[in-house]
């Protein structure tokens, strides 16, 4: 039961991240198209290099979240607790929903609060479900050294 809900919240995780991956690649692409399109500027900025900005955070924040969703879908697969480089893409990922979301109450509203906190919860539950990410031998089924016991 406990492999069943590690591969099944980790493969929720992997889709809503990538739907949130190429969705914000989406607005950025728009956006940076109507910035060229409208010649809009910000305090006499160049138009064309706020929206090559954008086209370029737009990539690089979808291609940070597809990356997250390729570690989150090989947990889920091989239903392991993900290595080094993934626990630490995936804390980045985990704060900087966590910021997201609080900067989502005043500028969107709840409906995107709720759902970046809920990615966050996945990604966290991804984290913590798998036994070797909860303290190593011992989770792994052996007992540390001073508490094994010996044969007379």
């Amino acid at each position: 039961m406990d492999a069943v809900l590690r591969r099944l919240v980790a493969a929720l995780a992997a889709v809503a991240l990538a739907a949130e991956g190429l969705l914000l690649a989406l607005v950025h692409f728009v956006l940076g198209s109507t910035t060229r399109n409208q010649s809009m500027s910000i305090a006499g900025s160049d138009p064309d290099v706020m929206a090559v900005a954008t086209y370029v955070l737009g990539a690089a924040l979808g291609g940070f979240l597809l990356l997250c969703a390729v570690l989150l879908a090989v947990a889920a697969v091989r239903d392991r607790a993900p290595g080094r480089f993934a626990r630490v893409v995936l804390i980045a990922a985990a704060v900087a929903h966590g910021l997201l979301g609080a900067l989502a109450v005043s500028a969107v509203g709840w409906g995107a609060f709720a759902a970046t906190m809920v990615i966050l919860c996945l990604i966290v539950l991804t984290l913590t479900l798998h036994p070797a990410a909860r303290g190593g031998r011992a989770a792994a089924g052996q007992e540390p050294a001073g508490l094994r016991p010996t044969s007379p």
